[in-house]
């Protein structure tokens, strides 16, 4: 199941206070518990063990007072201390009776645990009266005896015996009771000592474990709105232009899809500031493409007419000395002078002719063409000053290559204008590599030497107007070739490290 970050952050928080809950009520039923073993024990133990002391105490007084009524040898005093005496015996049954009420009202507030232990001091108690009961008869036997007139030795010898047996069996377990209850508040303020221990040390233990559990909510919390702390940083660099920033944000939540959108945003923007580069870069060759034409077309409008003129004359003088005679050396001078000056006029004418398609390219006719048969005919007609340079040509065209829409003249001029760019740049010779594929909805034609390449810098600036690395080049070549396909709507690329030779794509649509 996936979390949203609402509630991924809402759950941590709840454990925390789910924790500190738990926490405070364990630390309340502590207290709880705690309160109820102070009650029994001072509500409870204490007031039975004061009660004993207070029975021991009673009973001690009185089996002295009876020892001393039956050391008085004087009638009238014993029959007054056997009236105090009588007094005495309904009094201690009334305190045995109050003792074993209050080991019932413990029995409503003690602990599970105690239940068996009171229920035992309630019946100990119980008997304590039934021998107080046989003690007031034992004694009251021994005060009829005594108060007659006559005293019979031998019947106050064993009355005396019997009463002073039933006085230690009682003495005996008065202290018995005292010693249980004392052992027993000794027992539990010792059980409550420990159990005070225990929880504190539970009580300190929980509560760093339920900090624990809110610094891992805050850890927790932090990691989660990380994201967000990334995604500002990438707005604030998107809003400087640096369309490259990538957040890389992983998960599923909310957080990680509006990252994954800004990625996806971001190289949005970087398609389009780099198209937005490329078109007003083609832009601005167009725009000097536009305005080198309309000098081009000036320059070679006012030169082509004088360069005409000046080929005709030349034409006219050489057909003048063909007739006339000079001294064969003199002749021979002019004749070599006339056939320079024709050169230099047919290089012009050349130079203006590439200023003039420059200025303006006819447009194409396209037709389907065999690709593979205007490549052999370019390689053919090329084949002289390929070998005479010393360049191997490989053809390796694909079977299937499918015909291409295409101007066969333009065509030519492009594939023949790459040949020779290829053979000059490999001047000790070298293999060219001339090759086709077919495509989805292209034919790819690749013009691959093996010359010694070009750099980076070069390269960037190859296709641009009047630029070119050869001397006496005009640089027109392969920026028209550009034109050219691009008027096919085509493409020319250019691969090429220094060293390692230049490879051109051209790619034209299928027929």
């Amino acid at each position: 199941m996936k979390l949203s970050l609402a509630t991924r952050i809402f759950l941590g928080y709840a454990v925390v206070l789910v924790t500190f809950g738990a926490v405070s009520l364990f630390s309340v039923a502590e207290l709880h518990r705690n309160q109820q073993e102070i009650r029994l024990v001072s509500q409870g133990y204490l007031r039975l063990s004061q009660d004993a002391a207070a029975l021991e105490t009673a009973y001690t007084n009185q089996v002295k007072d009876t020892e001393r009524l039956l050391d008085e040898q004087n009638p009238e005093t014993r029959r007054t201390l056997i009236r105090l005496s009588r007094l005495y015996i309904p009094a201690m049954s009334q305190r045995l009776a109050n003792t074993r009420v209050t080991a019932q009202e413990i029995l409503t507030y003690a602990p599970a645990s105690e239940l068996s232990v009171i229920q035992d001091m309630e019946a100990d108690i119980g008997k304590l009266e039934v021998q107080y009961d046989t003690y007031g008869r034992t004694v009251d036997a021994v005060f009829t005896v005594l108060t007659s007139n006559t005293l019979n030795r031998e019947q106050v010898s064993a009355s005396t015996a019997e009463l002073r047996q039933v006085e230690a069996t009682i003495g005996r377990e008065l202290r018995a009771l005292r010693a249980r209850l004392d052992n027993r508040i000794r027992e539990r303020v010792d059980r409550a000592e420990e159990r005070e221990r225990r929880t504190g040390l539970a009580i300190i233990t929980l509560s760093l474990l339920a900090v624990g559990v809110g610094l891992g909510a805050t850890l927790l919390s932090a990691r989660t709105l990380r994201p967000v702390r990334t995604l500002i940083e990438g707005v604030s660099r998107i809003g400087k232009g640096d369309y490259t920033a990538q957040l890389g944000v992983q998960g599923e939540d909310e957080v990680a899809v509006l990252a994954r959108e800004f990625d996806a945003m971001a190289r949005s923007l970087q398609a389009r500031e780099s198209q937005l580069k490329a078109q007003a870069e083609a832009l601005a060759r167009a725009e000097q493409l536009a305005a080198v034409g309309r000098i081009s077309a000036q320059i070679a409008h006012e030169v082509r007419n004088p360069l005409s003129s000046i080929g005709l004359n030349v034409e006219m003088l050489g057909d003048a000395l063909d007739r006339a005679t000079f001294p064969e050396q003199d002749g021979r001078e002019a004749k070599e002078l006339l056939t320079a000056v024709t050169r230099e006029v047919d290089r012009l004418t050349d130079v203006t002719e590439q200023y003039l398609r420059m200025a303006r390219p006819p447009k194409p006719t396209l037709v389907a063409e065999d690709v593979m048969e205007v490549l052999g005919g370019v390689l053919d007609f090329s084949r002289g000053e390929l070998e005479r340079a010393g360049v191997d040509v490989v053809r390796d065209f694909a079977p299937d290559t499918p015909p291409v829409l295409a101007d066969e003249g333009q065509l030519r001029q492009v594939l023949l204008n790459l040949v020779r760019n290829s053979r000059e740049a490999m001047p000790d010779g070298g293999r060219l590599t001339v090759s086709t594929r077919g495509m989805e909805k292209e034919v790819e034609i690749t013009v691959q030497d093996t010359g010694r390449g070009m750099t980076e810098a070069v390269r960037e600036r190859l296709f641009e107007p009047f630029f070119s690395t050869k001397e006496g080049g005009t640089g027109l070549g392969l920026s028209v070739s550009q034109q050219i396909l691009q008027a096919h709507g085509g493409t020319l690329a250019c691969q090429s490290s220094s060293g390692q030779g230049t490879t051109f794509v051209l790619r034209l649509p299928r027929a």
